[in-house]
């Protein structure tokens, strides 16, 4: 990162890393929670959830790479050893060890609303401080919000389903 950049944070930076690592080990977390949970997945309407954990696993690894690339222009380095990722995270990882569908989204749902939680307060907490990261945490904030809508809205499909 150019000098000029990373004198806009100035003394925020230790503190910038350190929430920024943090997201790194949820958003690392959180892809392998959907990708897992997509393969194990059973239970009324299993292709559309599939299909839904798919994306947004997917939605979790570009997440990761964002906040690895803000993390390397701020000079720092990202987590290299997964094992930290469980030391790191906000959220934690909900092991998919019931695959039925219910279960499955309830876990999805309560790792959305975490992420929701971690990506505002770094809103909150960084503001123009870092616009740069405050910008992107605004970005995967937008994410996960409609990750909520969207396993919310299938959860309230297969409550439907399951109460005929």
């Amino acid at each position: 990162m150019g000098s000029r950049g990373r004198e806009i944070v100035g003394e925020h930076l230790p503190r910038v890393l350190e929430l920024l690592n943090k997201a790194f080990a949820d958003e690392w977390l959180a892809y392998y929670q959907y990708w897992l949970g997509s393969k194990v997945v059973q239970g009324p309407m299993k292709d559309a959830v599939i299909a839904e954990l798919l994306q947004h696993a997917a939605d979790e690894l570009r997440h990761a790479d964002m906040v690895t690339a803000r993390i390397i222009q701020l000079g720092g380095t990202p987590i290299t050893n997964p094992t930290e990722w469980f030391t790191w995270t906000n959220c934690g990882y909900d092991a998919p060890d019931d695959p039925f569908v219910k279960k499955i989204l309830e876990q999805n749902i309560a790792g959305e609303q975490c992420a929701i939680n971690v990506y505002n307060s770094i809103i909150q907490e960084i503001g123009m401080k870092d616009p740069v990261t405050y910008n992107l945490a605004v970005q995967i904030l937008q994410d996960e919000v409609e990750h909520e809508e969207d396993l919310q809205s299938l959860l309230e499909d297969v409550g439907v389903i399951l109460t005929r």
